[in-house]
């Protein structure tokens, strides 16, 4: 009896030592090797897991920053300073990293679209898109129901009076959540050097366009005329500015100048949007209908 003990016990001594010696094998053999610095520089971001620095969350931004791939000054919900801490850590620079943000194509609100049915249901503008598209006249357009200020963690968008989302560029981080979440596929993440935008998506013809917004692009080419040739054309009704080509000219407020409606701004962090003086003359009472919906 006591020797079935004695040895059952050395064969347990012999096989834990024989896994042990297997186990610190395969620790060796298998280890992955983890820059220190990575944990240093993860322990300086803000945590805010929003992707707006191209990666996944902060971890695997400070590997790509640890790794040399990506600069620290793409993280843009961190502060300046913020990111010159990391990079004198590291002993790199800083990188050059134009700020982007989130901007709406519509300036269509309820001062100057018009509103063919109440929307009565939940407040979210998913849920109003899918019966029969929120009521709005344009069916482009914005319908004001603030899922886009909601989803926004950095307070970076609120509502006017209007019932149109205004982006705080300072505040806005590129998160790219306004994005996803507007059923109209209206905002854009843009780099804040690119002034001159389309502040509609609306294919309608011109008459029916304004119809239905009295802000709305009408297609008259006056734009396309007075931009630099091959910087903005029509298409499907609309303007469409050809951003690939923006930086090799020499833009400036021209192509606005001349816009009845107002569709056609230009965009300064500092100013807002300026758009043709006759268009923001033009705008009329906003006119609603009276069927409910929803």
């Amino acid at each position: 009896m006591i020797s079935t003990i004695v040895t059952a016990a050395l064969f347990m001594i012999a096989l834990g030592t024989v896994l042990a010696i297997i186990l610190a094998i395969a620790n060796k053999k298998l280890f992955v090797y983890e820059d220190p610095r990575i944990e240093e520089v993860d322990d300086m971001l803000p945590q805010a897991q929003c992707g707006a620095c191209g990666t996944p969350g902060c971890r695997p931004f400070a590997e790509a920053v640890v790794a040399g791939t990506k600069n620290p000054s793409a993280c843009t919900v961190n502060s300046p300073e913020g990111n010159a801490e990391i990079a004198a850590y590291l002993g790199v620079g800083m990188g050059d990293h134009e700020k982007v943000v989130a901007r709406l194509a519509c300036a269509g609100g309820t001062h100057v679209a018009y509103t063919r049915a109440k929307y009565e249901g939940l407040k979210s503008c998913q849920a109003a898109s899918v019966v029969s598209g929120g009521g709005k006249g344009c069916s482009w357009g914005c319908l004001g129901l603030g899922d886009c200020a909601d989803v926004c963690d950095f307070d970076a968008i609120y509502m006017d009076e209007h019932g149109l989302p205004i982006v705080i560029e300072d505040k806005c981080t590129a998160c790219n959540d306004c994005v996803v979440v507007c059923p109209k596929d209206l905002f854009t993440l843009m780099p804040v050097s690119q002034k001159l935008y389309v502040a509609c998506k609306s294919l309608d013809e011109g008459d029916t366009a304004q119809q239905e917004c009295e802000v709305a692009c009408t297609a008259c080419e006056k734009c396309v005329v007075d931009a630099p040739k091959g910087l903005i054309e029509i298409k499907n009704n609309l303007a469409v500015i050809n951003y690939e080509k923006y930086q090799d000219f020499d833009v400036d407020r021209t192509p606005i100048e001349r816009c009845p409606t107002g569709a056609i701004v230009w965009l300064d962090s500092k100013l807002g949007s300026t758009h043709a003086s006759k268009g923001k003359e033009g705008m009329k009472p906003h006119r609603t209908g009276s069927l409910p919906i929803g």
